[in-house]
């Protein structure tokens, strides 16, 4: 059956608010603690557009995610950008790396990648049924 390459863009954000994800599938996020971003991220340390995400094309079809300081008129935030422990302006994101936007603020990029299989559609009447004796339980 024939293929195709499929991936997710995940982003898990870790704020004062907790820790949150976000499916990115849109063209340019604003992220920053301004109620009007994109992603907002809850700390007093983080400027109100601290960053933006700018989805690329690959040549294969597929797209990335850049990361950029400061807005998209080329304000930088007020404590920059740090990706996996270097300081840096803009950053062509790859597998879990790490953006530190300030004190206890974080975020993890995740590129999800998997070969979709084309396959029939699903049956509706498809179901599995599990019984209770098919689950092992640890005793911890």
């Amino acid at each position: 059956m024939p293929s195709e390459p499929h991936q997710n863009h995940l982003l898990i954000i870790e704020d004062d608010k907790g820790r949150r994800e976000f499916i990115l599938d849109g063209p340019v996020y604003s992220i920053g603690r301004d109620p009007k971003c994109d992603i907002r991220l809850v700390s007093q340390f983080v400027s109100r557009r601290h960053a933006t995400l700018s989805q690329l094309p690959n040549e294969d079809g597929t797209y990335y995610y850049r990361i950029v300081d400061g807005n998209l008129k080329g304000k930088p935030s007020a404590n920059g950008l740090l990706i996996n422990g270097r300081k840096l302006l803009a950053h062509d994101l790859q597998n879990e790396d790490e953006i530190v936007f300030g004190p206890q603020v974080r975020a993890i990029y995740y590129l999800l990648k998997r070969d979709a299989v084309l396959t029939v559609p699903p049956d509706e009447f498809d179901i599995t049924l599990i019984s209770p004796g098919m689950i092992v339980e640890s005793d911890d």
